[in-house]
């Protein structure tokens, strides 16, 4: 043990949980995927898509491995350069952007074949940004012009950027952001302000919208229709949400077994939106249980490393990228029991993707960085 702990540095149990996230998302991303090969006629089988998963989450491991050695202190000036390089990336989605999976908006960036969400990024970057402008001005008295410059205008930016293509992924990030300055002691009152200009912004940008549909296609009416399905009772209007409702409830407490989904073939984002669904459908309501513990056991440690960390930037650093993780889990989990519209926020290791897997590594390396600073500055 003592031989292992000295290449694992950090919080352990974390070390653990991820390690399980990860262990625990091969079957059910093979299962969902026979799907993906259905619906696409691609070339690749769902072995196929193990086989990228298998190389996806190995990068991401190792990338949580490199990262969390890294002194965590070096994170202020690279959060300044990862801002201004997601404001870039995020620029060319709106140009260049592609589509996946049928999704009614330009998300992605390919890069060899790999597909690149920078809105992941910057649900990364951006926290980090805030935190360590926080830390600069804890325990000073802050006016609302002087903070607009060097806090709000990025927020707004990157969480504008980000809103456009990708609704519900902007205003995730805004909850977190104002989250993140409640706890590090930012004024309310500017909070409210900065609320109250976000609602009428958000007012002026519909009307727009709806005034020129060309200059934004579909997103409005992506965004309305989304909200009247999800509390329309029309079942055929709310396919998906029904059909995830029925794979929960055929799986009953112990599931029908690994790869025995039914539902998987009938869901258009079974290995995305919905892919809790498959997950509970195959293991059980036990199963999801257990998936659900899992977030709430990286919460607790989370909140845990940021009391021990010993720097304000460290507390609110742990915080910022990591708390967003588990927000995601819970909104994937609460669209496919029917708690949520549907919003296109991965499960976390589990979801069929990308470099969302690396940008989530790269949070959970960053929070491990912290623990493994405060366990050197304990001994």
């Amino acid at each position: 043990m003592e031989r292992f702990r000295q290449y694992l540095k950090g919080d352990i149990s974390l070390w653990g949980v991820v390690l399980l996230f990860v262990f625990l998302s091969f079957l059910p991303v093979y299962s969902s995927s026979s799907n993906l090969v259905y619906m696409e006629k691609a070339k690749i089988s769902t072995f196929g898509y193990l086989l990228r998963h298998t190389a996806l989450v190995s990068v991401g491991v190792l990338l949580i491995y490199l990262i969390h050695i890294f002194p965590y202190r070096y994170f202020r000036p690279l959060a300044r350069l990862g801002l201004l390089l997601a404001w870039v990336l995020l620029f060319f989605v709106l140009l260049k952007g592609t589509t996946i999976k049928g999704a009614n908006a330009s998300r992605w960036i390919d890069f060899f074949g790999v597909s690149f969400q920078p809105s992941a990024m910057a649900m990364v970057v951006l926290p980090m940004y805030v935190a360590s402008y926080l830390a600069e001005v804890y325990g000073t008295k802050v006016s609302f012009v002087d903070s607009i410059l060097p806090l709000w205008l990025p927020v707004g930016i990157t969480v504008g950027l980000v809103t456009l293509p990708n609704f519900s992924t902007g205003a995730i990030m805004y909850t977190m952001v104002l989250m993140l300055l409640f706890i590090g002691r930012y004024p309310i009152r500017h909070m409210l302000l900065s609320f109250l200009f976000v609602i009428m912004l958000s007012g002026l940008f519909f009307l727009f919208i709806k005034a020129f549909p060309d200059a934004f296609p579909h997103r409005a009416d992506t965004w309305k229709s989304r909200i009247e399905t999800f509390f329309s009772k029309d079942k055929e209007e709310n396919y998906q949400s029904e059909r995830a409702k029925m794979a929960i409830v055929s799986g009953g407490f112990w599931g029908k077994g690994a790869g025995k989904s039914v539902m998987k073939n009938l869901l258009p984002q079974g290995s995305s939106d919905f892919i809790f669904a498959i997950v509970v459908e195959e293991y059980g309501l036990w199963g999801g249980g257990c998936l659900i513990l899992l977030f709430i056991i990286m919460l607790v440690r989370f909140v845990i490393i940021s009391l021990k960390a010993t720097t304000i930037f460290g507390k609110l650093l742990v915080l910022g990228v990591g708390i967003p993780i588990v927000f995601q889990g819970f909104i994937n989990m609460g669209v496919s029991v029917g708690l949520l519209p549907i919003t296109g926020q991965n499960l976390p290791f589990f979801t069929t993707g990308g470099t969302s897997i690396w940008m989530t590594c790269i949070a959970l390396g960053i929070v491990l960085s912290v623990s493994a600073k405060t366990e050197v500055s304990g001994q």
